[in-house]
């Protein structure tokens, strides 16, 4: 083995990721996982025979690099049905494996060293990974608790001439805020004030409950005045239809950004599931409403979650969307979020996400904690039974 050291500098001062850490906390105690975002139920079945149906057919080789045209029109369409935008296939839709690797290519194609990125805090984790890998400067704008909104007058201040990408994400994990109009408008002023590219992460916009719908719901930010043309929307299929481990993903937008996208992509992964696009694409054109019903069910899973939180001296802030609610540990008198996560499976059987590790910011995520509700009513009943009978204090 080598003496000198092995890890590259851009990967030297990135942690491991927190859901891997947590999850394998979980199988080690046996505790039930409340924490990392996959459902317990698979999504439609007849999107499962759809891939099937491909597999058999011969769908096994590589699928061209941009994505199968099937998948990019049903895209297409998709975005049309639901927000009026109209994408054109061959030029304007890359697929993806995941959104993960959407972003990844996004910023790889789109950031340079030293380039200043303004990022809404607390992130997914592999927002910072991805940075760090660019070598961009990170700019956060933080969504504070107990209500988790941006400051826009924060906002305005973090978005200058030096500022060369804004990354959005909503609806927002691991917050549950579902931007309103009225703040994406801000960003999009910013946005063509100072000439900056706009990536928004938009992999939970069907999972809105009724507090958001009845306020128009979720926004694209491509759709408003100005923003199409700057825009880089993605999304992907593993949220909305309950196929997390698929990992088919999208990024659309004007021609020159998409191709940016597929400019870096093609060094990834070069090309994506080959039987799980054709699939992907049943599931965007023949079953459309099955994330609404998906939502629908989920609100009742958050709602279960939510109270019995509450019941177990843990109130959280009631999510607009995604799967995810987050409480405050303060009280409990741990020194942070972590230790509390670290000690909960032998304190009440149950692993949750420490979201500190999503902020610049320390103090404002230091005693924050996740909690998904994608799972089966019985798993969070159970799990709100294990908080409410046991001593979560320190």
């Amino acid at each position: 083995m080598p003496t000198a050291k092995l890890l590259a500098a851009r990967l030297a001062h990135i942690p491991p990721t927190v859901f891997s850490e947590m999850s394998a906390l979980a199988v080690r105690t046996g505790a039930l996982n409340l924490g990392q975002g996959f459902p317990d139920v698979d999504g439609p079945a007849s999107v499962i025979a759809a891939a099937e149906a491909a597999l058999e057919a011969g769908a096994n080789q590589y699928a061209p690099g941009i994505g199968v045209p099937a998948l990019r029109a049903a895209i297409s369409r998709h975005q049309q049905r639901h927000y009026g935008l109209e994408v054109d296939p061959d030029r304007e839709v890359v697929v993806t494996t995941g959104c993960t690797e959407a972003i990844a290519a996004a910023l790889l194609a789109l950031v340079d060293p030293g380039d200043e990125v303004v990022v809404l805090e607390p992130y997914y984790d592999s927002y910072v990974a991805m940075l760090e890998m660019c070598g961009a400067r990170r700019r956060p704008v933080t969504l504070r608790a107990p209500d988790f909104r941006p400051d826009l007058d924060e906002l305005r201040a973090a978005v200058t001439d030096e500022t060369r990408l804004i990354l959005l994400n909503t609806p927002h994990n691991p917050t549950g805020t579902v931007l309103t109009r009225e703040e994406l408008q801000v960003v999009a002023d910013l946005a063509i004030e100072h000439d900056v590219v706009v990536v928004t992460d938009e992999v939970y916009e069907h999972l809105v409950f009724d507090d958001a719908r009845s306020t128009e719901g979720h926004v694209p930010i491509a759709t408003l005045p100005g923003m199409w043309e700057r825009t880089l929307t993605l999304s992907s299929a593993g949220k909305s239809y309950s196929f997390t481990g698929w990992k088919v993903g999208w990024a659309t937008g004007p021609e020159p950004l998409a191709q940016a996208v597929l400019a870096a992509k093609q060094w990834l992964t070069f090309t994506s599931g080959s039987p799980l696009q054709p699939a992907v694409a049943h599931a965007l054109d023949h079953e459309p409403d099955w994330p609404r019903e998906l939502a629908r069910d989920l609100q009742g899973r958050r709602d279960l979650l939510c109270d019995g939180l509450a019941a177990a001296g843990l109130v959280p802030r009631v999510p607009e969307g995604t799967y995810f609610a987050t409480t405050d540990v303060g009280h409990l008198g741990w020194p942070d979020g972590r230790a509390f996560c670290l000690a909960l499976p032998e304190l009440a059987g149950v692993v949750a996400i420490p979201t500190q590790g999503f902020y610049d910011d320390q103090q404002a995520g230091r005693q924050l904690v996740r909690w998904a509700f994608c799972k089966e009513p019985d798993v969070i009943s159970e799990g709100v039974r294990r908080l409410a009978a046991a001593d979560l204090s320190r």
